[in-house]
């Protein structure tokens, strides 16, 4: 059997805030739930459970290998939501993509000061 990942928590200051933009930035769905966590289905193996347990942690990195497809998609619901993004962890807010490997990539952070990556070829 293979190991994979199943789900990860992610915390928020308002998890059902914080589920709602990332199902609206990566074109998934929330289903505002009243649960403990608020879940986001990445894909058939991973799902996000933003939590608001506790208002204070520390910022997290996700970064997702995605299709040129998705990039674009992704990438145009990031900038339509005026978050700020930049082409590398250290410069997030330069307002450029990088091209490492031959492809696109570009870094963003969300409201509860998570920098997400998106890459079109994997690291």
């Amino acid at each position: 059997m293979a190991i994979t990942l199943n789900h990860t928590i992610v915390p928020a200051r308002d998890k059902a805030a914080a589920a709602r933009l990332f199902a609206e930035l990566f074109g998934l769905t929330y289903e505002d739930g009243k649960g403990y966590f608020a879940p986001v289905k990445v894909n058939d193996g991973l799902t996000f459970l933003f939590s608001d347990e506790s208002p204070d942690f520390e910022s997290h990195h996700y970064a997702f290998h995605v299709s040129d497809a998705e990039f674009d998609a992704i990438f145009g619901h990031v900038r339509e939501a005026g978050l700020v993004y930049g082409s590398a962890p250290w410069s997030a807010q330069d307002g450029k993509l990088n091209d490492w490997g031959g492809g696109r990539g570009v870094y963003f952070k969300t409201p509860d000061g998570h920098l997400l990556e998106l890459m079109t070829v994997p690291q």
